[in-house]
């Protein structure tokens, strides 16, 4: 099929604004999937994301629609709407020509839709604006359509009304792709260029890399090599990506399709590089693709020991299907050998966890998350610390500076005075607030990224009955008093339980950690102290009480001086055991800490 007959292109949107529903109707209208093997959100294949009902992963997926008596071929591209799976949305962004923008008629334009958007139009995409759930009975279609213009600067009769769970009025918009967005540009002639969006780990048959031809064209049995790694290979297959991979001789110029080299380490491909021939290479890989910074840091550590180089591999496997994770050896005095991970956020640190124990059946034990922080130290050095042991001596440091990052969050007014002491209790400084309609205001708010990592936006959602959006980006790094917490059991530190912490958070994060591994930890044959402490400086406590026999049971009556010769034994039985005891901290204990305000 010519270039011109083709059209790359994605949907973006909020969490929960119908953008896999709208997708499995594009699907079906376009026979590509058969009435058998159609069900609710057939792109989100993932157990995972079936159960959250959310998307985790970008979906790729080919339809042929014909318009005006021409066949033309529709290569769509589900992306997630979580604010952690930011980066997916990104790739998918950058190997499309235009996008159908989302937006549900009961909750109107929300945070997310507007990072997103912006994010194509730097892309110089071709916007489709798109209105779902007209079926509703909340829907305020009218309300939301003005939305819409005012955002994107369109005509009421350019927004499509459709709801993509009934079918209604989703067919034109198959026409709309066609007539709006413009075909790839390219020349076929010119060496190979080809952008890899995404990859997937098949153990049968190794890498498999989805990418999208810029110019040029990719045969079978051609020589390739991969730009970023500098690694040949010979291709074994292409094809185009349906509901199943479907081979072919070629994926020409502007297509998008899968290519399998027989690579067998998922290191040897990274998301983002350009594929090209050996024989005529390109002179330069495709720009304008952003790398991956992670947000939140945990150490994983394998449940038993001996597990650490199956831990290994199987992260390598995990990092070929999820790019925006990265990982690093680590090791621990209570937890032994392990990682340290970086995540987009809490979310992704969730799903990744979850992910590892159901497609690997990893089982790992997560430390504390943390963020990024950078230390200056007195002679001039800057280290980036992921890790409170990585923390250099009191004495070497000269500041810290901690990510900040802007936060923008869009809610009903009638929560405008709890989300703004929210905020404002999160350290947060107001930027700016504009009234979208007379009772939807954006805030604008810049606050450290530690702040929002543990669970601001659960309090939030609650806060506002579930109505407020949330969106955020890193604005760049500010200097902080920030101190090491560290968590002593029996007056040994609990490296896997420390944590770095604003100074004016210190004593209270301190006093319920203690609180709460008060309750977690189980009780032994002796006293354990609990202790939160800054340096040598304790700053909270709390014991776990002893189990302990009552010794005096078979005294009946007498003299008192014989109870009192039996509790001082079992007392210096009990000094001896705390002397040689050690205290093992159950899993739980290092998830309690994620959710301390509840």
């Amino acid at each position: 099929m010519e270039m011109k007959n083709i059209r790359n292109f994605c949907i973006i949107a909020h969490i929960d604004h119908g953008k896999s529903t709208l997708a499995d109707r594009l699907l079906e209208l376009t026979r590509t999937l058969g009435a058998r093997d159609m069900e609710n959100q057939v792109l989100d294949d993932m157990d995972l994301e079936r159960e959250k009902g959310i998307t985790i992963k970008s979906h790729a997926i080919q339809m042929v629609h014909t318009c005006k008596g021409e066949q033309y071929k529709l290569n769509l591209i589900d992306t997630p709407g979580h604010v952690d799976f930011s980066y997916e949305v990104s790739r998918s962004i950058a190997s499309c020509e235009g996008a159908l923008l989302v937006v549900d008629a009961s909750q109107g334009v929300q945070a997310q839709t507007i990072s997103n958007l912006y994010m194509a139009i730097d892309h110089g995409l071709e916007i489709i604006p798109v209105l779902n759930k007209i079926d509703m009975e909340s829907a305020q279609v009218e309300l939301v359509t003005d939305e819409i213009c005012e955002l994107i600067g369109c005509d009421p009769q350019d927004v499509f009304k459709v709801s993509a769970r009934t079918g209604e009025g989703v067919a034109p918009i198959l026409d709309a792709i066609v007539e709006k967005i413009p075909a790839p540009q390219g020349d076929p002639q010119s060496p190979l260029q080809a952008l890899i969006f995404d990859s997937v780990f098949n153990s049968f048959r190794g890498v498999i890399a989805y990418f999208k031809v810029k110019n040029g064209c990719i045969r079978k049995g051609d020589k390739v090599k991969f730009f970023a790694t500098g690694m040949e290979y010979e291709v074994e297959e292409v094809g185009h990506l349906k509901m199943k991979l479907i081979p072919c001789e070629e994926v020409g110029c502007g297509d998008v399709g899968y290519v399998i080299t027989g690579i067998k380490s998922a290191a040897e491909v990274k998301v983002g590089d350009t594929i090209t021939h050996v024989a005529r290479p390109c002179s330069e890989a495709i720009a304008g693709f952003e790398e991956v910074k992670p947000m939140v840091f945990a150490g994983m550590y394998p449940v038993q020991a001996d597990k650490f180089e199956e831990l290994r591999s199987v992260l390598e496997k995990f990092q070929l299907n999820d790019a925006s994770f990265v990982y690093e050896p680590e090791s621990s005095l209570a937890l032994g050998s392990g990682f340290r991970c970086g995540f987009l956020g809490l979310l992704h640190l969730e799903i990744v966890q979850e992910r590892l124990f159901r497609e690997f059946d990893m089982d790992v034990i997560t430390t504390v998350p943390n963020v990024s922080y950078k230390v200056y130290t007195t002679q001039g050095e800057v280290i980036d610390v992921h890790n409170p042991s990585g923390l250099p001596a009191q004495t070497m440091i000269d500041h810290i500076e901690e990510p900040y990052i802007r936060a923008q969050i869009i809610s009903k007014s009638e929560f405008f005075g709890p989300i703004m002491k929210l905020c404002l209790d999160r350290r947060g400084t107001l930027i700016g607030q504009h009234y979208i309609t007379a009772d939807r205001v954006e805030l604008s708010y810049d606050m450290p990224l530690s702040e929002i990592v543990f669970d601001f936006y659960d309090k939030l959602k609650t806060i506002s009955k579930g109505y407020a959006s949330f969106d955020y980006h890193i604005i760049g790094f500010r200097p902080a008093k920030l101190v090491k917490l560290d968590i002593l059991l029996n007056g040994e530190p609990a490296d896997a339980l420390s944590t770095l912490i604003h100074e004016d958070n210190a004593y209270d994060f301190g006093r319920k950690m203690c609180l709460k591994l008060k309750d977690l930890i189980p009780r032994q044959q002796f006293d354990i102290p609990v202790q939160a402490a800054i340096g040598a400086k304790i700053i909270a406590r709390e014991t776990v009480k002893q189990v302990r026999k009552d010794v005096t049971a078979k005294c009946y009556g007498g003299d008192v001086t014989r109870k009192r010769k039996l509790l001082e034994k079992q007392k210096e039985g009990k000094k001896r055991m705390r002397q040689i005891g050690t205290v093992q901290v159950p899993q739980s204990a290092f998830m309690a800490v994620l959710k301390l305000d509840s």
